[in-house]
């Protein structure tokens, strides 16, 4: 693993002005130089991203080694006319997605990173894939009261009819229909600026 002590040598002067592309078209031929130029004009913002969603410093310092890391590693597999600064904000969010997914103090940065889905500019970032959102509404659910909770999982995660899971649960269906659309209420909200698309994939 490269390893950052936050003290990298300056770069060049000519790499510093280079674009962004043209130094993505350096990295892939692992250019040093400009892998320090990338690191130097993009560590700030990644650390940033982190700390937003987790709330810690040395979380969000290892955060950003991994990232610049698994960035030097992977270089031949980003394409040179990617867009630099959403592929690291979409490689930071994934991250403190994989964290949340595998810890077990997940409750410690539910607070966090639902905060950080509220302040988060839509227009920062190309787009927001399917697993990404996904893990953002997983996040909700966990949230509503437990009986809300498990009348919403049973309709949009088992597919079950409000019938159905009136009959299940031992209640009214208006009872059911009250609670999914309750449920909806407090879901949309936090999620409605993301894709359109997958808004309507999830809630349709």
């Amino acid at each position: 693993m490269v390893h950052f002590d936050g003290h990298l040598p300056a770069c060049a002067n000519e790499y510093a002005n280079y674009s962004d592309e043209q130094l993505l078209s350096l990295l892939r031929l692992r250019d040093r130089q400009a892998f320090t130029a990338i690191y130097n004009r993009h560590w700030g913002s990644v650390y940033t991203h982190i700390f937003k969603m987790l709330r810690n410093e040395e979380d969000a310092k290892d955060g950003v080694q991994e990232i610049f890391s698994q960035l030097w590693l992977k270089a031949d597999q980003i394409q040179s006319n990617q867009n630099l600064a959403g592929f690291l904000f979409r490689s930071a969010r994934n991250l403190v997605f994989n964290l949340i997914e595998k810890s077990q103090v997940r409750q410690k940065y539910l607070k966090s990173i639902t905060s950080f889905v509220n302040e988060v500019d839509p227009n920062t970032v190309d787009r927001i894939d399917e697993k990404e959102l996904q893990a953002l509404i997983e996040l909700e659910i966990e949230k509503l009261p437990p009986k809300m909770r498990r009348i919403f999982e049973l309709s949009r995660k088992e597919e079950l009819s409000h019938q159905e899971i009136a009959q299940q649960a031992n209640l009214s269906y208006q009872t059911v229909k009250k609670q999914v659309q309750n449920a909806l209420k407090i879901i949309k909200p936090k999620i409605s600026h993301f894709s359109a698309f997958l808004f309507f994939y999830f809630f349709s």
